[in-house]
């Protein structure tokens, strides 16, 4: 795999020969199990896969190379870059400044910017009106257009499924860039319908039976359908997608329940399902799914708790938090500070958007036993800083530099 040109400061020595290591001894990548690192009091369990996947680093090496290249242009980013605080605030810092927010709320007004500038479009692409408007201002796209090929690959599969008449079920957060996005590009060429859950497509199944009122579906899902959208016809013939960055299990469950339901619902079998089903499992992100089977294969092994590092805003790492969660005590953190003491760690509850404060959450017993994984847009520095606090805090510091001794011979 391409190998790209990312700041040194996100790199970790600790990490990097952990992963190469790792890369050697599973060339096939069919090994899950986690890496044990015994530093003594402290054995932290890492993921088999974490960090950094190939688009975040494309976006990455981008955005650093196009700022290095323009000095005293002003460059601008359509919003956060990847949903990572500390990436984001680097690439501030440069200069970059910030067109909306995550959620598409205008910062800056577009009509503020013009064709001498620099746009940057993120990890998770953009709408095609957006397109329009940065091409109709003579700003350039191609060159500074930092999707990543994965979510492309969405767009594409969708496409292809339209042209042969289906419309676009799209699983993802309705309000997630990437999902606002895919349904841009998928409103292009078909029409389509934006589910959260598998909760929201028991009800969509409830109007593919004709079950719910035809006129109920444009309150429920109001602001998730294409203009035009005519329930009986444009659900009689459909394929589903996802986001990214989505469990690959929820998106797998949506699509088994829905295609099962249609097969019941007009009697048909495996060989004729494709009259109404499009099979388009293969959008699914290679890293999503890598870091999630790995999340599931290190909850094999027996801890005390389980340490999830990224962005508080990052779907991906979301997705790993509640993996862990349904296993063990789980404290997800965006940075090593929120590890505040051995005593206390300030830590994000994704259910109530809110940061909490724990106590006593490392056990007294020795050695603690630590899961630790991260998001696909944290840094591994950051995640090596979390080890080496953790080791501070129970008296294993020293453990770390043996490892790394042990590992680099």
């Amino acid at each position: 795999m391409k190998q790209f040109d990312v700041p040194v400061k996100y790199r970790s020595p600790l990490i990097t020969a952990v992963k190469e290591k790792r890369k050697l001894e599973d060339r096939l990548k069919k090994d899950f199990t986690p890496t044990e690192l015994d530093l003594g009091n402290l054995k932290v369990f890492l993921a088999r896969h974490f960090g950094f996947c190939y688009g975040v680093e494309n976006a990455i090496e981008i955005a650093f190379r196009t700022v290095d290249e323009n000095p005293g242009k002003r460059i601008f980013l359509l919003s956060e870059m990847i949903h990572n605080p500390q990436v984001n605030a680097d690439l501030q810092k440069h200069g970059v400044q910030f067109l909306q927010d995550t959620y598409g709320k205008q910062i800056i007004p577009f009509d503020e910017i013009n064709a001498n500038d620099i746009v940057l479009i993120p990890a998770f692409g953009t709408t095609l009106a957006i397109e329009k408007m940065l091409r109709d201002k003579g700003i350039q796209t191609e060159k500074y257009n930092t999707t990543c090929p994965f979510v492309e690959k969405v767009w594409n599969r969708s496409e292809q499924i339209a042209s042969k008449g289906y419309s676009i079920i799209i699983h993802g957060k309705p309000m997630h860039e990437e999902t606002r996005a895919t349904f841009s590009h998928a409103a292009a060429n078909a029409p389509a319908v934006i589910l959260n859950d598998l909760h929201d497509a028991e009800i969509l199944g409830g109007f593919i039976k004709g079950e719910l009122p035809t006129d109920s579906f444009y309150e429920i899902f109001r602001g998730r359908y294409t203009e035009g959208f005519d329930v009986k016809k444009d659900l009689g013939r459909f394929g589903v997608v996802n986001q990214t960055t989505q469990l690959a299990s929820d998106t797998q469950e949506i699509a088994e329940y829905l295609k099962k339901l249609v097969m019941e619902h007009y009697q048909l079998d495996s060989t004729t399902i494709n009259q109404r089903f499009a099979d388009t499992r293969d959008t699914l992100c290679y890293a999503t799914n890598d870091n999630q089977t790995a999340v599931s294969g290190m909850l094999e092994t027996t801890a005390d708790l389980a340490i999830v590092v990224g962005g508080y805003n990052s779907s991906n790492t979301t997705h790993l938090v509640e993996l862990c969660e349904k296993k063990l005590p789980t404290y997800f953190i965006n940075n090593p500070d929120k590890l505040i003491s051995p005593n206390e760690i300030q830590h994000f509850d994704f259910h109530t958007k809110t940061e909490l404060v724990s106590t006593n959450y490392l056990p007294t017993v020795r050695p603690v036993r630590i899961l630790i994984t991260s998001g696909a847009s944290c840094p591994d520095a950051i995640v090596e800083e979390v080890i080496r606090k953790l080791a501070v805090f129970t008296d294993s510091l020293d453990g770390v530099e043996r490892y790394l001794h042990s590992i680099n011979h």
